[in-house]
Protein backbone atom coordinates (compact mmCIF):
# COMPACT_ATOMS: atom_id res chain seq x y z
CA UNK A 1 0.00 0.00 0.00
CA UNK A 2 1.22 3.18 0.50
CA UNK A 3 3.65 4.73 4.03
CA UNK A 4 1.50 5.58 6.89
CA UNK A 5 0.73 9.35 7.84
CA UNK A 6 1.13 10.77 11.40
CA UNK A 7 -0.27 13.83 11.84
CA UNK A 8 0.16 16.23 14.69
CA UNK A 9 -3.20 17.64 16.03
CA UNK A 10 -1.94 20.14 18.78
CA UNK A 11 -5.91 21.64 19.40
CA UNK A 12 -9.58 21.43 18.42
CA UNK A 13 -8.99 23.16 15.46
CA UNK A 14 -6.49 20.72 13.84
CA UNK A 15 -8.76 18.00 14.53
CA UNK A 16 -11.33 20.14 12.66
CA UNK A 17 -9.14 20.87 10.01
CA UNK A 18 -8.42 17.49 9.55
CA UNK A 19 -11.55 16.54 9.09
CA UNK A 20 -12.51 18.86 6.90
CA UNK A 21 -9.31 18.04 4.81
CA UNK A 22 -10.95 14.47 5.00
CA UNK A 23 -14.06 15.72 3.51
CA UNK A 24 -12.43 17.29 0.72
CA UNK A 25 -10.43 14.47 -0.69
CA UNK A 26 -13.10 11.67 -0.24
CA UNK A 27 -13.69 9.28 -2.91
CA UNK A 28 -17.13 8.82 -3.54
CA UNK A 29 -17.32 5.55 -1.33
CA UNK A 30 -15.34 4.42 2.00
CA UNK A 31 -14.96 3.09 5.03
CA UNK A 32 -12.93 4.53 7.99
CA UNK A 33 -11.93 3.04 10.74
CA UNK A 34 -11.45 5.14 14.05
CA UNK A 35 -9.16 3.79 16.68
CA UNK A 36 -7.98 5.02 19.85
CA UNK A 37 -8.86 5.30 23.33
CA UNK A 38 -11.53 6.53 25.31
CA UNK A 39 -10.92 10.49 24.77
CA UNK A 40 -8.27 10.25 21.76
CA UNK A 41 -10.24 12.28 19.57
CA UNK A 42 -12.85 10.16 17.87
CA UNK A 43 -16.08 11.03 17.87
CA UNK A 44 -15.04 15.03 17.13
CA UNK A 45 -12.96 14.01 14.21
CA UNK A 46 -16.03 12.36 12.99
CA UNK A 47 -18.07 15.26 14.10
CA UNK A 48 -15.71 17.50 11.74
CA UNK A 49 -15.65 14.90 8.56
CA UNK A 50 -19.36 15.11 8.86
CA UNK A 51 -20.12 19.38 10.01
CA UNK A 52 -17.32 19.39 6.41
CA UNK A 53 -19.67 17.25 4.46
CA UNK A 54 -22.70 19.62 4.92
CA UNK A 55 -24.16 17.65 7.94
CA UNK A 56 -26.26 20.77 9.66
CA UNK A 57 -28.18 19.83 13.03
CA UNK A 58 -27.06 17.58 15.99
CA UNK A 59 -24.04 15.46 15.16
CA UNK A 60 -24.59 12.68 17.97
CA UNK A 61 -22.10 10.38 19.67
CA UNK A 62 -23.50 6.88 18.96
CA UNK A 63 -22.49 5.66 21.87
CA UNK A 64 -26.06 4.48 23.03
CA UNK A 65 -27.46 4.64 19.81
CA UNK A 66 -24.69 2.31 18.26
CA UNK A 67 -25.52 3.95 14.81
CA UNK A 68 -26.40 7.38 13.35
CA UNK A 69 -27.27 8.46 10.16
CA UNK A 70 -26.60 11.42 7.89
CA UNK A 71 -27.31 12.68 4.40
CA UNK A 72 -24.28 13.63 2.42
CA UNK A 73 -22.74 14.24 -0.92
CA UNK A 74 -23.88 11.40 -2.97
CA UNK A 75 -26.07 9.18 -0.48
CA UNK A 76 -25.43 8.38 3.49
CA UNK A 77 -23.18 8.31 6.23
CA UNK A 78 -23.17 5.75 8.50
CA UNK A 79 -21.58 6.70 12.22
CA UNK A 80 -20.75 3.58 14.05
CA UNK A 81 -19.92 3.23 17.74
CA UNK A 82 -19.63 -0.31 18.69
CA UNK A 83 -18.18 0.47 22.32
CA UNK A 84 -20.86 -1.35 23.93
CA UNK A 85 -20.76 -4.34 21.26
CA UNK A 86 -19.62 -7.14 23.67
CA UNK A 87 -19.79 -10.10 20.23
CA UNK A 88 -19.48 -8.95 17.07
CA UNK A 89 -22.81 -10.77 16.34
CA UNK A 90 -24.54 -8.56 17.73
CA UNK A 91 -24.15 -6.23 14.93
CA UNK A 92 -27.23 -8.88 13.14
CA UNK A 93 -29.64 -6.68 15.50
CA UNK A 94 -28.10 -3.17 13.78
CA UNK A 95 -29.22 -4.42 10.14
CA UNK A 96 -26.45 -2.34 8.40
CA UNK A 97 -26.60 -5.04 5.35
CA UNK A 98 -29.87 -3.01 4.64
CA UNK A 99 -27.84 0.10 5.14
CA UNK A 100 -25.15 -0.75 2.91
CA UNK A 101 -26.63 0.06 -0.10
CA UNK A 102 -27.21 3.64 0.88
CA UNK A 103 -23.89 4.14 2.62
CA UNK A 104 -21.21 6.09 0.90
CA UNK A 105 -19.12 6.70 4.25
CA UNK A 106 -18.55 4.67 7.00
CA UNK A 107 -17.57 6.11 9.86
CA UNK A 108 -16.56 3.36 12.57
CA UNK A 109 -15.18 3.99 16.11
CA UNK A 110 -14.18 0.65 18.02
CA UNK A 111 -14.39 -1.61 15.02
CA UNK A 112 -11.76 -4.08 16.89
CA UNK A 113 -15.26 -5.23 18.30
CA UNK A 114 -16.80 -5.52 15.11
CA UNK A 115 -14.99 -8.28 13.96
CA UNK A 116 -15.88 -9.43 10.39
CA UNK A 117 -19.22 -8.08 10.17
CA UNK A 118 -17.95 -5.31 9.24
CA UNK A 119 -16.70 -4.14 5.81
CA UNK A 120 -13.05 -3.79 5.56
CA UNK A 121 -11.12 -0.58 5.87
CA UNK A 122 -10.72 1.51 3.35
CA UNK A 123 -8.80 3.73 5.93
CA UNK A 124 -7.93 3.15 9.42
CA UNK A 125 -7.01 6.47 11.71
CA UNK A 126 -5.14 5.69 14.98
CA UNK A 127 -6.02 8.59 17.42
CA UNK A 128 -3.47 8.87 20.66
CA UNK A 129 -3.35 11.85 23.11
CA UNK A 130 -0.05 13.83 23.35
CA UNK A 131 0.11 16.45 25.67
CA UNK A 132 -2.31 18.85 25.25
CA UNK A 133 -3.35 17.75 21.86
CA UNK A 134 -3.64 14.61 19.47
CA UNK A 135 -1.78 12.60 16.93
CA UNK A 136 -3.42 10.78 14.13
CA UNK A 137 -1.65 7.95 12.85
CA UNK A 138 -3.45 7.42 9.20
CA UNK A 139 -2.88 4.39 6.72
CA UNK A 140 -4.88 3.09 4.12
CA UNK A 141 -6.80 -0.66 3.96
CA UNK A 142 -7.33 -0.80 0.41
CA UNK A 143 -6.44 0.63 -3.15
CA UNK A 144 -9.26 3.24 -2.36
CA UNK A 145 -7.58 4.17 1.01
CA UNK A 146 -4.07 4.64 -0.46
CA UNK A 147 -5.55 6.82 -2.83
CA UNK A 148 -7.21 8.88 -0.41
CA UNK A 149 -4.74 9.23 1.44
CA UNK A 150 -2.21 9.97 -1.03
CA UNK A 151 -4.85 13.07 -1.80
CA UNK A 152 -4.64 13.60 1.85
CA UNK A 153 -1.18 14.07 2.25
CA UNK A 154 -0.66 16.29 -0.69
CA UNK A 155 -3.16 19.05 1.06
CA UNK A 156 -2.36 19.08 4.97
CA UNK A 157 -0.08 21.35 6.02
CA UNK A 158 3.89 20.36 6.26
CA UNK A 159 3.72 21.59 9.79
CA UNK A 160 0.78 18.90 10.65
CA UNK A 161 2.74 15.79 9.23
CA UNK A 162 5.48 14.69 11.20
Amino acid sequence: MTDPLSLALPDPDATDALGAWLAQTRPPRAVVYLEGELGSGKSSLARALLRALGVTGPVRSPTYTLVERYPVPGGEALHLDLYRIADPGELEYLALDALADEAVLWLIEWPQRGGAGLPPADLRLRLTVAGEGRRCEADAGSPVGRDWLGRLARICPDSVIS
